[in-house]
């Protein structure tokens, strides 16, 4: 149970930091009060793993798309989700930009490799909607590959559902003021600067193009069968919690019974003698 905490604790530390800081960005709501996140954030890690075991054992196919503006807090609720899951059956993907070869590729063809199969979960860390988002805004994509973006994905995602995928969209959405806020921290924390790319400062610029682009993109891809889910994500904490919970509310999922796990007794052998290890072999004890 320590190392758990401590584990948690750890990702915590960037939320220290920032609690000590004074800004408005949570519009004046204060934030949810901390033992009780971590209580419920517990909670719902435990539904979690009784999720994975029944995706596992109903060999159901879960794909679930993490979407929003940069800084919106998306990788701090995958970290969350998968923190206590088997990453052999519980994947992230997050794709870099295309190469020149994916380029020519039809459209939808690199993130179908990276879709699950019987048994298995994949959360997307940015996905297909890419188009409707960066690549429009920044120019990467023609007016008409836009277009067809619009005319292809419903029907794409609508034969994932038929073939028995379980497709969740969620939009992460902060305020202006929030993203000035941790852009802010990323600039003047090493820790924290590799997240900062040229892309996202030059998404400041772009303020509201990006969401006129959102707007465009909610409006046509809201669809009946495959919604979209708006966490409203100025408060990381709450937006944490809120998420999984309604991820785990989208699903039928029940706990499987296993065979409880019995030790058995080590076997030993009278001939066997476990030989010295060199001392330069072991790590240097710094610590």
């Amino acid at each position: 149970m320590a190392d758990s905490f401590d584990e948690e604790l750890e990702l915590e530390l960037d939320d220290v930091r920032l609690d000590k800081l004074d800004h408005d960005g949570s519009a004046g709501h204060p934030s949810i009060d901390r033992k009780l996140y971590f209580r419920e954030l517990l909670r719902l890690q435990g539904e979690l793993v009784k999720l994975q075991d029944w995706v596992q054992h109903e060999k159901k196919k879960v794909v679930v798309l993490f979407e929003g503006r940069d800084s919106a807090g998306k990788g701090g609720v995958i970290k969350r989700i998968t923190q206590r899951l088997n990453p052999r059956i519980c994947r992230v993907a997050a794709l870099p930009a295309p190469n020149e070869r994916e380029r020519t590729q039809w459209y939808f063809q690199r993130y179908v490799s990276h879709l699950p199969a019987g048994g298995e979960m994949v959360l997307f860390d940015r996905s297909w909607y890419n188009r409707a988002g960066v690549e429009k805004v920044m120019g990467f994509c023609t007016d008409e590959q836009y277009e067809e973006f619009f005319k292809s994905v419903p029907e794409f995602e609508r034969m994932l559902i038929r073939s028995g995928t379980i497709l969740l969209k969620y939009w992460f959405s902060i305020t202006d003021e929030e993203q000035a806020f941790r852009f802010s921290m990323r600039i003047h924390d090493p820790l924290k600067q590799w997240k900062l790319s040229p892309m996202d400062v030059e998404a400041r610029t772009r303020w509201e193009q990006y969401t006129k682009a959102k707007e465009t993109m909610l409006e046509r891809t809201h669809l009946q069968d495959s919604p979209w889910w708006i966490v409203d994500a100025v408060d990381k904490k709450r937006a944490r919690l809120n998420c999984i919970s309604h991820l785990l509310s989208q699903m039928p999922y029940q706990a499987v019974q296993h065979q409880p796990v019995v030790l058995p007794p080590r076997v030993r052998n009278p001939d066997y003698h476990r030989g010295p290890i060199p001392p330069e072999m072991y790590v240097p004890g710094r610590y």
